[in-house]
């Protein structure tokens, strides 16, 4: 006979009308680099915290490796910053494959203008199955400044 254990269900979170995926318990993430006090962590959380900071300037990227292949019906992000002007881009990518070949989902540029533009936040409502990882990659400024990429939050639901 065979037989499949089913892990319980403790990946989604009810917080604040939606129910989002606890990427704790759902994925792995890799990140290219990170400040020691503004962990990735800190984004994926549902608690409020500072966010992500990137260690060094320059494109940043983050990767959620899913553990088991998801449905995914919205992505919401935060950005914020409130010292720099500048314009970032940010490029969101799926694949249903471990490793690629990766599905551009949007591509957004913003402009930081602090205390007017500190903060973009981007909702996004979509349908893609089978999703086994999400990549986002964000050019903090395309200028080529000095700048380092951050994220306040990353949802998924």
């Amino acid at each position: 006979m065979r037989k499949r254990i089913l892990k319980p269900n403790c990946a989604i979170v009810p917080l604040g009308g939606k129910r989002w995926l606890d990427l704790e318990h759902a994925a792995v993430v890799e990140v290219t680099s990170e400040d020691k006090d503004f962990p990735v962590d800190s984004a994926l959380s549902f608690e409020s915290k500072q966010g992500w900071l990137a260690a060094d300037p320059g494109v940043q990227k983050i990767r959620l490796v899913f553990d088991e292949p998801q449905q995914i019906n919205c992505i919401s992000l935060i950005f914020e910053e409130t010292e720099i002007t500048r314009t970032q881009e940010f490029v969101l990518r799926s694949s249903s494959n471990p490793g690629g070949p990766f599905r551009e989902i949007v591509r957004q540029q913003w402009n930081f203008s602090a205390p007017t533009s500190a903060r973009e936040v981007e909702d996004y409502r979509i349908e893609l199955s089978d999703v086994t990882t999400l990549e986002l990659t964000i050019v903090p400024d395309i200028s080529g400044g000095a700048a380092r990429a951050s994220l306040k939050s990353l949802r998924i639901s």
